[in-house]
């Protein structure tokens, strides 16, 4: 028999799948979930009759939603939570409550989960009733739309730097350093590589112009710039390594192009160390253009 999937209806069979303690299915002619043990069912199983007006719903155990706790764990962007995330899957014996404590401490990360799990498996009953619609003779619906990570970015906040920030600042600020050095060494320029272009170091020190700090009200990281003339050339855009993989550099970059210092110059200069070389392509899409290559021979 054949019934409609209407948003209703696919919110209900999520919430029949995830619940383990029933056995649950369709009921097409009425559009809705029962359980098995309902009268409705066991009077149309006596008779006989109605066929194919109940059916069973895309099974959903520990094993699938183990599966998918990986999925999201090995191609979560940020290392950090990501080490975190497969270490609670290896544990073995409380595996689930291990995923979900390791989630709980990062609210950002928990809430990509949440919309990652509910995207996967409202993919899967899609397919399900695609298979339906197909012995219906009838095209299949479309794939449920990518979910993007602005929901996550919805959590952050951008301000002016203010004094307490100084500390933060120069944490992550050492903290970028060190992650430089060890890519320099790894390239065989010493410890003291060039980070930034000797004309830049003439214009004098950077200030900050924008931090950002997480829906708690934790420091997340910030963005320096210092200008002369017509140029502003952006020394710093740090992000803590918490924080990363969730799109929040390209925010702070976005919400930095509309201060009034970006708005005052007439060009506006990202340096790029060869290890942040995977940020160009958050520039390109900001209509940045490249301009110059640094090479760099270590002579002594």
């Amino acid at each position: 028999m054949r019934f409609e999937l209407t948003e209703a209806l696919m919110n209900d069979i999520l919430f029949s799948m995830e619940d383990q303690n029933g056995e649950f299915i369709l009921d097409t002619r009425e559009g809705v979930i029962i359980g098995e043990n309902d009268e409705d069912y066991e009077d149309a199983e006596e008779d006989g009759g109605d066929e194919g007006r109940f059916i069973g719903l895309p099974y959903w155990g520990p094993t699938e939603g183990y599966r998918l706790m990986e999925k999201f764990a090995v191609a979560f962007k940020n290392a950090v939570i990501r080490e975190k995330l497969t270490a609670a899957l290896d544990q073995g014996k409380g595996v689930f409550r291990a995923f979900k404590n390791a989630l709980g401490s990062h609210p950002e990360a928990e809430r990509l989960w949440f919309a990652f799990k509910e995207r996967e498996m409202r993919q899967i009953i899609l397919d399900w009733y695609n298979a339906y619609r197909e012995e219906w003779g009838l095209a299949r619906l479309g794939n449920e739309p990518e979910e993007t990570e602005d929901l996550v970015l919805e959590d952050f906040r951008f301000r002016p730097p203010e004094k307490q920030d100084t500390e933060a600042i120069g944490n992550l600020r050492q903290s970028c350093l060190a992650e430089l050095i060890s890519a320099a060494e790894e390239e065989g320029l010493g410890d003291k590589p060039p980070f930034i272009a000797s004309w830049a170091r003439q214009l004098g020190p950077a200030e900050p112009l924008l931090v950002a700090e997480s829906g708690a009200g934790e420091f997340a990281g910030y963005v320096a710039a210092v200008g002369r003339d017509d140029t502003l050339l952006v020394t710093a855009l740090e992000v803590k390594a918490e924080y990363r993989g969730l799109g929040l550099g390209e925010m702070i970059l976005a919400r930095l192009l509309e201060t009034e210092p970006v708005k005052k110059a007439a060009h506006v200069v990202v340096e790029l160390p060869q290890a942040a070389e995977n940020f160009s392509r958050v520039l390109l899409r900001r209509s940045f253009v490249p301009f110059a290559t640094s090479y760099v021979l270590k002579s002594k």
